[in-house]
């Protein structure tokens, strides 16, 4: 997705399409309150985008859970509301899931590891909770999503602090053998972990290893035909939100 992205309507809701990209389409559902705000991130020297997403009929989130997202090597938070996540969230709390919030800031391309100075986990494990707090979000139940590089990040922040979040939802996570997702695999067990990636993506194998070694296996995902791209990933929010609002509830 990016410059030049068309969209017209679709029986499901808006068709979007990169040129010669996998078609995504977004549910009808309307965003909520979906912000964009510069903070200033001492983890990481530098200001950052902030994004959160509340779902349409929940005001400003009060009260409302975390959803932690964690984005992949080609998006950054003023991308998200243009790959729908506000409508998907919308669209997961209609269908009955426990209502909660989005909240993700740039990571830029570090795979949310330290670079340095430069520490985006720790922006996600100390900051991004606190300006969830300051916005009155209940930043004592989080979880996390990420796809890709994103995906890699979201699982080595929970193998790191295990406990910090309730469960993490792994899209096509950029992951192979002998990494540090890898070798820091035991310290998932007792946090749900869904994985999910296309059988059409070259990380496909990866992400296959990965579910053979994760303890007690996924808790949710699936693999099913779909690329590296949005157009895939679209198909898989909903059940990726509706499992993280079972873990939040």
């Amino acid at each position: 997705m990016g410059a030049g992205v068309a969209s017209v309507a679709a029986v499901a809701g808006v068709r979007m399409r990169a040129s010669g990209g996998t078609p995504l389409v977004l549910p009808s559902a309307p965003p909520g309150d979906e912000r964009v705000e510069r903070r200033v991130s001492a983890a990481r020297g530098r200001e950052v985008d902030f994004y959160t997403a509340v779902p349409e009929g929940y005001g400003d989130g009060r009260g409302l859970p975390v959803c932690l997202v964690l984005h992949g090597g080609s998006k950054r938070p003023a991308d998200f509301a243009g790959v729908g996540l506000g409508r998907f969230l919308t669209d997961a709390v209609r269908r009955g899931s426990t209502p909660f919030v989005l909240a993700g800031a740039t990571g830029d391309r570090l795979a949310w590891q330290p670079d340095g100075d430069d520490d985006p986990q720790r922006m996600v494990r100390e900051e991004v909770p606190a300006w969830c707090a300051e916005r009155g979000f209940d930043a004592d139940r989080l979880a996390a999503w990420g796809w890709s590089m994103g995906g890699y990040g979201a699982l080595l922040l929970a193998e790191t602090f295990p406990g910090f979040v309730r469960s993490v939802a792994a899209f096509s996570p950029a992951v192979a053998p002998g990494d540090a997702v890898f070798n820091g695999v035991a310290r998932l067990a007792g946090t749900p972990v869904g994985l999910w990636c296309g059988r059409d993506d070259d990380l496909y194998p990866h992400v296959r290893d990965l579910h053979e070694v994760l303890p007690g296996g996924p808790a949710a995902g699936g693999y099913r035909d779909g690329r590296h791209d949005f157009g895939y990933w679209g198909t898989e929010v909903p059940a990726a939100f509706g499992f993280v609002a079972t873990t939040l509830s």
